[in-house]
């Protein structure tokens, strides 16, 4: 008998459906399957992360009767892997022929040409819609479990993860929907941030931690009933270390993903004020007990307490942060938020520099509202792992809001502002169970 031909197909497989059966099937008939399985990481570059691990996607896909052997492809390109396998044939269905892929696919031809393979491309399988089952699963939602892990694949993911503030479902909707295009990528938020000043400020309060634990717990249940995208939590100063403690198993228990606690005592006062009012740093010793209080009552190892640090904003230096830094990851720190004041990034790069020789693979935070020339690929090339985006859904509509009132009180009536409205209909829409 001649030796079966080596077929190869690439598949991320999240979500398995008619369509990729009806690729294997083809591709089985035509010789021995081997299926190149995209990493999440190979997936995050490109769309969102995939809602089931590579481990559980490979245990599924390695279960069919047409696949004789799963391996992992790191990357969208397929040329490192062919090179590889050297496989005879590749099958791919032919919605790749045009589009994001088509470049994708040329580099597939060409690599086939080195050693005389051939690519099979049979008919995309009509009424098969993968974002329609993405949307499908998203309106099941999600378990905390899930949700909470999520936070970590994505930083073993992705080069940069991409947080937006959210003080409401409304705006935690926002940030579950939003994408945009750059270049030959959709992008859109990878999680949501519950600041403590935004809170505050939705419910006409001081950020001096005046609304307490309960309330901002309440806002993250209504954000949580209507999204399904993982969560960091502004801890501000965590309290007394009792305090921190309980804060942690009820994050950990409604399914946030991490606490981020930044390393100051006394009346909690927005961090941008810097120097301009009193605010008294803890002592590294006092900050590094809060932080292993905290660590000691979560109880998965997914949750994560990430340490803020003070230090460049009271005007300490460089120097005291990364020996802060040092210190709390030594406390079990998951890892670390270096924030500034500054106009340019200058001085946390400088940190992230000194940060890169003891930080091992522990993430690093930026939250870039001061310096917000920088990108997020800039951010990425020096060594930070997040960046949040702290305040921003809160600050673009307030001046709305504001220029409503005004215009209805100057002019007696809202002709002059219904050009800046969305309509009753736009506003509906963005409840998707108004149109159930």
């Amino acid at each position: 008998m001649s030796e079966q031909k080596k077929v190869y197909v690439g598949m991320s497989a999240d979500l398995i459906h008619p369509g990729h059966l009806n690729i294997l099937e083809h591709a089985a008939s035509l010789g021995e399957v081997t299926v190149g399985l995209l990493t999440d990481r190979a997936i995050a570059s490109y769309k969102r992360l995939p809602h089931l691990t590579y481990d559980q996607r490979r245990a599924v896909v390695a279960s069919l009767r047409w696949v004789h052997d799963v391996v992992p492809q790191e990357t969208l390109d397929y040329v490192d892997n062919l090179r590889l396998h050297r496989p005879d044939i590749v099958v791919h269905g032919d919605d790749w022929q045009t589009g994001v892929q088509r470049k994708t696919r040329q580099r597939v031809i060409d690599a086939l040409a080195e050693w005389g393979g051939e690519l099979v491309e049979p008919a995309y399988t009509e009424g098969i819609s993968s974002t329609q089952l993405h949307q499908a699963l998203k309106q099941v939602g999600t378990t905390p479990n899930v949700r909470l892990s999520r936070l970590r694949r994505l930083l073993d993911s992705k080069d940069i993860v991409r947080i937006l503030e959210a003080h409401s479902g409304l705006t935690g909707l926002l940030v579950e929907s939003s994408t945009a295009r750059r270049g030959d990528v959709t992008v859109e938020f990878d999680g949501m941030w519950s600041s403590s000043l935004t809170d505050s400020t939705a419910r006409g309060k001081p950020d001096i931690e005046a609304v307490d634990i309960s309330a901002r717990l309440q806002t993250i249940n209504e954000i949580f009933e209507v999204t399904t995208k993982p969560l960091i939590f502004d801890g501000d100063t965590g309290g007394k270390p009792e305090h921190f403690a309980f804060t942690v198993r009820s994050l950990e228990r409604l399914g946030v993903s991490a606490v981020i606690v930044e390393d100051k005592e006394g009346l909690k006062r927005n961090s941008l004020f810097g120097t301009d009012v009193e605010q008294t740093q803890s002592s590294i010793e006092d900050f590094s007990f809060r932080l292993r209080t905290g660590k000691e009552a979560q109880i998965t190892e997914d949750f994560m307490v990430i340490a803020r640090i003070e230090s460049l904003i009271l005007g300490k230096g460089v120097k005291d942060a990364l020996d802060r830094a040092e210190a709390y990851l030594e406390a079990g720190a998951d890892g670390i938020m270096i924030h500034s004041r500054e106009k340019t990034p200058d001085e946390v790069y400088e940190f992230a520099e000194g940060f890169a020789s003891f930080r091992g693979d522990s993430p690093l935070v930026a939250v870039p509202s001061s310096y917000h020339t920088v990108t997020e690929s800039e951010l990425a090339d020096h060594g930070f792992n997040v960046v949040i985006y702290a305040n921003h859904m809160m600050r673009a509509a307030y001046p709305h809001m504001a220029e409503t009132a005004r215009s209805i009180l100057e002019h007696g009536r809202t002709t002059e502002v219904e050009p800046q409205l969305s309509s009753i209909k736009d506003a509906l829409a963005i409840i998707p169970e108004n149109f159930a």
